[in-house]
């Protein structure tokens, strides 16, 4: 029987090869936020309220830039082949998180507030408001 003998590459010579976006940005942003620092700097601003607001509380908006996760390329920092333009390469991205801080009644000048911003599927972000009545 004569016939053409092909090796077993030969066969999967016609196969296209698709190369994968590495998933490496995506699981170092995960083993990131895993094994945050705890004393990591938080993100400080002040907030300047009247004697009255100080006296009786008041509610606050804040506009927080929260790290998160890059709605382009979904965290892996890279599309196919090129560099995420959006994040460039890093696969996270800021966002604006608007929220209301309630600031309590009695609230002494020099006062500094502190608390986490946890949103569903980011990091948190620790946040220090210092209080200044003017």
């Amino acid at each position: 029987m004569g016939g053409i003998v092909h090796s077993f590459a030969d066969c999967f010579a016609d196969e296209i090869g698709i190369d994968f976006p590495s998933m490496a940005p995506a699981v170092d942003r995960i083993r990131r936020s895993f094994l945050a620092d705890e004393r990591a700097a938080a993100l400080s601003a002040t907030i300047q309220l009247s004697p009255r607001e100080a006296r009786e509380g008041t509610r606050v908006p804040l506009s927080v830039p929260v790290p998160c996760t890059c709605g382009a390329c979904g965290g892996r920092g890279e599309s196919w082949t090129e560099p995420c333009s959006r994040c460039q390469g890093s696969g996270a991205e800021l966002r604006r998180h608007e929220l209301q801080v309630l600031v309590p009644a009695g609230v002494l000048d020099g006062t500094r507030l502190q608390f986490t911003l946890a949103p569903l599927h980011d990091p948190p972000t620790r946040i220090e408001l210092r209080v200044l009545v003017a």
